[in-house]
């Protein structure tokens, strides 16, 4: 059995996000068993909470898990890292997160020899490729979900489930009020102040920054007082992704901010934004969006197949109803986007709608304290099994 407070820990977390999370969930693992030995995959935030790097992640990220077959090595290397230190120092637990085309050939792996497996973040199963919950239901000891959803639809196949809450009603705050904020980039407070998150990945940025530099600009034509358009830049994104997608020619000023990305965000009067995890951290911060999103017709067509959910933003998904307007694909054009944005602005009873909506989905995403909620669920996991 596993000394009370100091466990062997492995954890795979093979993205940026994951390694964020990851660190969060470690930080809260090592309060409540201060000498846990944690080793794994990871990037730079498990690295500053003194995770010993087996593999770094950044490796597996760049290449992503499906990539072309030149890039394989790494994922093998990865993998021949991870497996030797499970036979040769086994650990009394295996903790994963996400990134499951690599996780769940590691959990087989680690159930054959015997060590339990606590996955923290589900896959997106729910939206595609249902037919991995079997999979996962053998090899997965306990999991951890993040959207309230998810805890119903793995119990229906008998899973041991919990919900732990979304680690991003911690991680999202705002550091300075919104007059604060404004005043340091020098705009007056009672600026219309529009967001523009095209993504956070170069080919989300070639196919949705155009499109809402269009927007903006038909906003700047029609709305008096004209608006201030602000972008929070993306860490793994320079300022010459957006000039060579239009930045400088599209005829609006636009304030790109590298720092202070959710004191920005919450200092917005309404958002233009990518389909992704942006939409809960907007909702958690209480900020009107449209939601809008482009990708080739190919891959429009086979998702319309295989996606299994009925909206394509996470704040609709957990609210279980269109809080927030969806323009996808074919819809997804300036002047659709342009309308929808003002509308927010200048219609008080659609915007007071939105909020109520907004505040909704917060409290179904659980309160503060997720990354501690799943370390008990895991150091209970690995004395347990032991």
């Amino acid at each position: 059995m596993p000394a009370l407070n100091s466990p062997r820990i492995m954890i795979v977390a093979g993205e940026a996000s994951g390694d964020m999370h990851g660190a969060r969930l470690i930080a809260a693992l090592k309060e409540q068993a201060p000498g846990a030995q944690i080793c794994g995959i990871g990037g730079p935030e498990l690295t500053r909470q003194g995770v010993e790097i087996l593999y770094d992640a950044s490796r597996l990220a760049v290449v992503g898990i499906v990539e072309v077959i030149s890039h394989f090595r790494f994922i093998r290397e990865a993998m021949r890292a991870l497996e030797k230190r499970l036979r040769e120092q086994p650990p009394d637990l295996l903790i994963l997160i996400d990134y499951p085309d690599f996780n769940l050939i590691l959990a087989k792996k680690a159930k054959r020899l015997g060590i339990p497996v606590f996955y923290y973040i589900s896959p997106q199963v729910w939206a595609w490729r249902s037919g991995r919950v079997k999979t996962i239901k053998k090899l997965v000891d306990r999991m951890g979900v993040i959207l309230p959803f998810e805890q119903e639809f793995y119990r229906k196949f008998g899973m041991n489930v919990d919900f732990v809450g979304h680690p991003l009603m911690d991680a999202v705050q705002p550091t300075r009020s919104r007059e604060d904020f404004l005043h340091s980039l020098g705009i007056a407070p009672e600026s219309t102040v529009i967001g523009i998150l095209p993504g956070s990945r170069k080919r989300e940025i070639a196919g949705m920054l155009p499109v809402f530099l269009a927007a903006a600009k038909r906003m700047q034509e029609q709305m008096r007082p004209k608006p201030v358009f602000v972008l929070p830049l993306a860490p793994t994104l320079s300022e010459e992704d957006l000039l060579a997608n239009g930045l400088a020619e599209a005829g609006v000023e636009v304030r790109v901010v590298r720092e202070n990305r959710y004191d920005l965000m919450g200092a917005c009067s309404a958002v233009m934004a990518a389909s992704g995890t942006v939409s809960l951290e907007l909702a958690i911060l209480n900020v009107p969006m449209v939601i809008s999103y482009r990708v080739s017709p190919l891959t429009y067509f086979l998702g319309r197949r295989l996606i299994k959910v009925q909206y394509a933003s996470l704040v609709n998904l957990v609210a279980g109803r269109e809080v927030v307007p969806e323009l996808l694909q074919d819809e997804a054009v300036p002047e659709k986007i342009a309308q929808a944005t003002m509308r927010l602005i200048e219609n008080q009873a659609e915007r007071t709608r939105m909020l109520a909506g907004l505040a909704e989905v917060r409290e179904r995403l659980g309160g503060p304290g997720a990354s501690e909620r799943s370390a008990r669920l895991a150091l209970n996991l690995a004395r347990s099994a032991s």
